[in-house]
């Protein structure tokens, strides 16, 4: 395989990723479903749904813990799932990786 075929191929695998990134969405729930976040794979939060049981307005903190929770917990699906993508690609590209 020449370098020019290997580059449109790595830049097409590229393209690819971009689309399937773009259309990805992870969903991440901490306290018992009380916090859920929804997190597209560019790391934007999508959607964030907070049961109203959790809304203590003396204890706002345990609210933010749990928010911070659910946002992490999204971000680290999305790199699991980046990761896995990227396995798969990088086999379509046999003696680079």
């Amino acid at each position: 395989m020449n370098i020019r075929q290997l580059m449109k191929q790595a830049q097409q695998m590229q393209e690819k990723m971009q689309r399937e990134l773009a259309e990805l969405v992870v969903e991440s729930s901490v306290g018992g479903g009380l916090v859920t976040v929804k997190m597209s794979g560019h790391k934007h939060l999508v959607s964030v749904h907070i049961d109203p049981e959790v809304i203590d307005p003396n204890d706002v903190s345990m609210l933010e813990d749990l928010v911070l929770a659910a946002v992490n917990e999204a971000a680290r699906k999305v790199d699991e799932a980046l990761q896995g993508r990227m396995g798969s690609l990088a086999s379509g590209l046999p003696g680079v990786f």
